[in-house]
């Protein structure tokens, strides 16, 4: 039974990275592998009670992440319609687009940290396809943005939902891995950002087409508002989550009804042609539900590697198998840019006890750098870069071809920084 959903999670994960060549759309083959490897899973086991509550667990867990993409895609859409992002965008002076991308990088990374790498993206993505209109020079942005939102995201208790897990199950404590990963996640950005700024000197910036129709119908005081307003919420999530106990999601919903709110009250005395551009209700048919859906079949797929112990498996095959434990480690955040990396830690929580390891001991600090920014090598390795596929219809392979080396060659120097780092201090 293992053997046959790990060959059928195969086929699947290859018609999702073949999605261009075969000419289906990546959605589909999520959705067909998660339906398959649930059948499987659930006729194997013969237990209907145990597989319907792992599957109620599953979809818990996956809407959760769900409903908190949808809010933060619809926040950052409202945004967009207010023009909002010309309150970052008319700061920005460079025409040079080595210069920008490292702007741009920097934002991320420090943004990432105080909201969650996933929301970062989306903001970031959001503004770059108003700076940039060349589809290719917006790509290689895009690519950055997501490893420098992963990188910034691994160093503090919020930025990544597995530093979250960490922190929750006490493996790790805030102060702790802000001291301890940062620096190792700083150089994880700072390589590609060296290698592709590179390919991008003495490069201009095109600017995109103004279209101009919606700017004349947003005052100045109704752009800033919303994207103040927008932006705020999405920082607030986290200090909701820290002062109520509540989950991310239950945040950024909470915001988007206050956020609608205002905008139904800011416009409600302008005729219906001018208003419902600038409506939430208009936000929310501009979301692209393609990508959320695939978003459902993937993580659910991982769900039933999970319940089936096949990660499990793996990782402690690799315990007995490689036995340094740093080796294992970066091997497990090599393979989190294939396998999700949430289902990932859990199993290594799993590996490992408190007693053995106590908090903030190199294994989960470690942990938390390589899970964290090992996605990076491979679009769909984290949620901020199947959000960014999404976003800009990045290709696998191109992103294969063009960013995996580089994301590689950082990852790979940041751990090596963590690895010495700890040395000299412990």
């Amino acid at each position: 039974m293992l053997s046959v959903i790990a060959a059928i999670f195969i086929v699947a994960y290859a018609a999702i990275a073949l999605e261009h060549p075969l000419g289906v759309n990546k959605s589909a083959s999520a959705l067909l592998g998660a339906g398959l490897l649930w059948t499987i899973y659930a006729l194997s086991v013969g237990d209907a009670s145990l597989v319907n509550h792992q599957l109620d667990e599953s979809v818990a867990s996956t809407a959760q992440i769900v409903f908190f993409l949808i809010g933060a895609m619809t926040i950052v859409e409202v945004i967009d319609a207010h023009n909002g992002f010309e309150v970052i965008t008319s700061i920005i002076r460079t025409t040079k687009q080595t210069t920008l991308m490292w702007i741009i990088g920097f934002v991320t990374f420090f943004l990432s940290a105080i909201l969650d790498n996933l929301t970062t993206t989306i903001v970031m993505i959001s503004l770059i396809q108003k700076l940039i209109g060349n589809k290719s020079d917006r790509l290689l942005f895009a690519s950055v943005i997501v490893i420098a939102a992963n990188a910034g995201g691994a160093w503090t208790v919020i930025g990544d939902v597995t530093t979250t897990m960490l922190w929750i199950g006490g493996q790790i404590s805030p102060v702790s891995i802000m001291k301890s990963v940062f620096l190792p996640s700083l150089v994880n950005l700072l390589i590609p950002l060296l290698i592709i700024g590179y390919s991008l000197r003495g490069k201009e910036i095109v600017p995109p087409l103004q279209g101009g129709e919606q700017a004349l119908r947003v005052e100045a005081f109704e752009r800033n508002l919303m994207f103040y307003l927008g932006l705020g919420t999405l920082v607030a999530v986290p200090v909701f989550k820290a002062v109520t106990h509540l989950a991310p999601f239950m945040g950024i919903l909470f915001g988007l009804g206050i956020l609608w709110l205002v905008g139904e009250v800011v416009h409600r005395h302008k005729d219906e042609d001018a208003r419902r551009p600038l409506t939430l209700v208009h936000a929310l048919t501009r979301i692209d539900m393609s990508s959320i859906v695939f978003f459902v079949g993937i993580l659910l797929a991982v769900a039933c590697l999970e319940h089936a112990r096949v990660l499990e498996m793996l990782a402690k095959w690799l315990d007995a198998t490689v036995g340094r434990l740093d080796i294992i480690v970066i091997l497990l955040g090599l393979l989190s840019a294939i396998i999700d990396n949430v289902p990932l830690v859990a199993a290594t929580m799993g590996m490992y006890n408190l007693v053995q390891y106590p908090p903030d001991s190199f294994i989960w600090e470690f942990i938390a750098y390589c899970a964290g920014t090992g996605g990076s090598i491979l679009i769909i390795g984290s949620a901020a870069g199947v959000a960014a596929m999404g976003l800009e219809k990045i290709e696998f392979f191109w992103y294969a071809r063009r960013i995996a080396g580089p994301a590689l060659v950082g990852y790979l120097a940041g751990a090596m920084v963590y690895i010495v780092q700890h040395a000299a201090l412990h």
